[in-house]
Order: structure tokens, then C-alpha cells, then sequence
């Protein structure tokens, strides 16, 4: 159970950078390495077009994180700069940049089983998953029928064209894994979730009856943020903690990855003024009957 110290939220004055902000800052740091290098080098921004075949605008670009570089263009960069060394590094780095935020409709091309498919190996290989939701019950939760309602909104939306029923199939992985009992969850799910209707009545009733269920189990942590609550971390976007190794944050218009060791101890931070906002066991169950007896009541009138 988490400790219920109040924990005071940063100043308003500070607010976090939202996930595409950070990467936008992750490409700018990118590109000042580079012009390190370049000054390193003793190069002017001419002197390095020379030497590397670069035009002059397409390396300021670069070096203001305004042009994403390609792996070509940084082995040429480190070449035209004798630090060649710094090439499997830069790359690397690279790399993980261009990981942190992939574009739902492109990705979405591929198929949402396939997707489902892409991220099973990760899951099974997770020994514990922290899962942080405002608006929708979390993904390792849902069943059948809600899971569904949630495919078909985001099939309509992006004007996909899928197999509902075997993407429907491809996520209920995320489900097998929880029962399985092979690894630990620790969810925080805001009380709105409960509230917000995905599917027709017997769908919601269904589903409220399993995350009540699910609580019970061994390897789950169930804590719900009451409404009305004095909060001292405000709602944000719902995230996944997987170990200590990876953030995944879906958003409108994208997801967001991360492996970088600063943004995974803020997550982890966050994750932990969410927990001490939530209610636990009786209290929990308690949220659960009152989202069950409003969608009844609704059912009646």
C-alpha cells in the first residue's frame, strides 16, 4: 500500500514538456553534439560543406534540430570532422530518437493485429508493468466487449479497414498475460475511466465486473483515483511502465517510447505521486459499486 504523504505537485511556472516536445528536444540536443563536433573540428559551417558534400542551410537545419539527420549524413558529418570513433555512438543515440514517437495513422497501415503482434514479446518478457489511465479502463484489463468497443472507435477514426474480430483477438494477449500469472501489475486508473462508457450497458457491466476480479488477484495492484479528490498530481496521459527498461504513452495523434535513464526515473516519479492519490482494496471496490450503480441506474430509467 502506498504511502498517503502529501506530495507537493511542481509550480505552475514549470510545466512538463508534453512527449513531442521532448522529442523535438531530444532532436535539437542531437544537433548541437554535432556542432560540437564541428567547432571541435575548427570548422565553420562552409568549411564542413566542403569537406562533406553538405550544403550550408541543410547543416544549420541539422545542427538546430530543424532537419532530422540520416545515419549517412552523421557517418559523413563525423568523417568530414576526424571523429569517426564517435560514429556507433551517435548512431545509436540517433536511433533511439527517432524511436521515441511513431505516428498512430502510418503505423496503423500495418493492421492492428499486427501491432498486437509486434509488442507480444515484450509483454511476455516484463516481470512487472505499471499502467497509469485517466479516461479508459487499462489495455491488460479490458474484456472482450470493451476491447472491441474501443477498436471499433479507433477504427472509425482513422478509417481503418481491419478484421474487427482479429484484431480484437491479437489484443486480448494483453489479457492472457495478466491471468497468467507470470507477471506483477501495479495499475492506477483515474475513477473517470470507470464512468466513461465504451459498448452498451451489459458491455460496462461486464467489464466493471472484472477489473472488481481482477483486483484479487496475486500478481495485481488495483488503485483508483477517487473523484472530487485534493490532488497533488494533476491527470496527464495514460503511460506503461515496463521494468525499469521502457515508457510507452499512447496520445492522439502518436505514441511516445523512451528508454533513456532520465525520462524513465520521471516517469517512475510520477507513477509514485499517482499511487499516493489512489485508494486501495475496500475503497477501491467501493469506487467500482458506485460506477456499477450509476450504469444501472441508467439501465432502469
Amino acid at each position: 500500500m502506498p504511502s498517503r504523504t502529501a506530495i507537493t505537485s511542481p509550480p505552475d511556472s514549470a510545466p512538463a514538456l508534453s512527449e513531442q516536445d521532448q522529442v523535438q528536444a531530444a532532436r535539437k540536443a542531437f544537433g548541437q553534439r554535432l556542432r560540437s563536433l564541428r567547432l571541435d573540428a575548427h570548422l565553420n559551417g562552409r568549411q564542413l560543406s566542403a569537406r562533406s558534400g553538405m550544403r550550408d542551410s541543410k547543416i544549420s537545419r541539422i545542427e538546430l534540430g530543424r532537419q532530422n539527420p540520416t545515419e549517412d549524413d552523421i557517418r559523413v558529418w563525423c568523417r568530414a570532422c576526424d571523429a569517426e570513433d564517435q560514429v556507433p555512438e551517435l548512431i545509436a543515440a540517433h536511433r533511439q530518437i527517432d524511436e521515441m514517437w511513431e505516428e498512430h495513422r502510418p503505423a496503423m497501415r500495418a493492421g492492428l493485429k499486427q501491432q498486437s503482434e509486434r509488442i507480444k514479446p515484450l509483454y511476455e518478457q516484463t516481470k512487472l508493468i505499471r499502467a497509469y489511465e485517466p479516461h479508459t479502463v487499462p489495455g491488460f484489463l479490458q474484456r472482450p466487449g470493451y476491447t472491441r468497443a474501443v477498436i471499433e472507435d479507433v477504427s472509425r477514426f482513422h478509417g481503418l479497414t481491419d478484421d474487427i474480430a482479429e484484431a480484437v483477438e491479437g489484443r486480448l494477449n494483453r489479457l492472457r498475460i495478466l491471468e497468467s500469472g507470470k507477471c506483477m501489475f501495479s495499475f492506477v486508473v483515474e475513477a473517470g475511466a470507470l464512468y466513461a462508457q465504451r459498448g452498451n450497458v451489459t458491455v460496462m457491466l461486464d467489464q466493471l465486473d472484472y477489473i472488481e476480479r481482477a483486483a484479487s488477484f496475486a500478481n495485481v495492484a488495483l488503485g483508483i483515483i477517487p473523484l472530487g479528490r485534493l490532488r497533488t498530481i494533476w491527470p496527464g496521459e495514460g503511460f506503461y511502465v515496463y521494468d525499469e527498461s521502457l515508457v510507452r504513452s499512447e496520445h492522439w495523434t502518436g505514441g511516445y517510447r523512451t528508454k533513456r535513464p532520465s525520462e524513465m526515473a520521471t516517469y517512475l516519479r510520477i507513477f509514485k505521486l499517482l499511487q499516493s492519490q489512489a485508494v486501495y482494496g475496500y475503497a477501491a471496490r467501493a469506487e467500482i459499486d458506485a460506477a456499477r450503480a450509476l450504469l444501472q441506474s441508467r439501465e432502469i430509467s
